[in-house]
């Protein structure tokens, strides 16, 4: 297994508090879930496309067992009453040879902090590593924020099949 499987950073958001860039693991599903209970319709419409909050069996082996060569899942920690708390995650997925789709949310309490820039550099910085060529993502185009974000970072938008949703592209090369 890669070492993107072990991947863990400490950073510090906006407002000072520590948070962990770390990689998903299989103890996570209960707080991953918890973490959904804090996200609005909204965000999880943004996220899936759809207000998602129940995965089917393939589904959440899909987004619980990434294997960190062809599917890298991070998440945010940061301690909240005494206890780490997941309030952010950030993925890729490779669809082709070099080329890779990210998404990501963060709870809404926890938005505008800059999580979704933390979780975007450090994916970034892994795709590299691996070689990857280009990152892509599929973005509603209500969804300002993550279009600021991701154009922080140099995503540029390219053909979109639909026109409710942007499809941005950033080279790594």
């Amino acid at each position: 297994m890669p070492d993107s499987a072990n991947y863990s950073r400490q950073e510090r958001l906006r407002d000072g508090r520590l948070v962990d860039i770390r990689a998903l693991r299989p103890e996570d599903e209960p707080d991953m879930l918890a973490a959904l209970e804090e996200t609005s319709a909204q965000s999880l419409q943004r996220r899936f496309f759809v207000t998602k909050r129940h995965f089917s069996e393939q589904e959440r082996a899909f987004f619980m067992e990434p294997n960190f060569r062809n599917h890298v899942a991070l998440v945010a920690c940061t301690e909240v009453a005494d206890r780490s708390m997941i309030i952010g995650g950030g993925r890729y997925v490779i669809f082709e040879p070099g080329r890779a789709e990210v998404a990501f949310v963060v709870i809404d309490a926890w938005q505008g902090r800059g999580i979704g820039c933390l979780l975007t550099g450090h994916l970034i910085t892994i795709a590299r590593e691996a070689g990857l060529t280009a990152l892509t993502a599929e973005v509603l185009a209500e969804n300002a924020a993550m279009l600021r974000v991701l154009r922080r970072f140099g995503f540029r938008p390219e053909s979109s099949r639909e026109p409710q949703t942007l499809h941005m592209a950033l080279a790594l090369t």
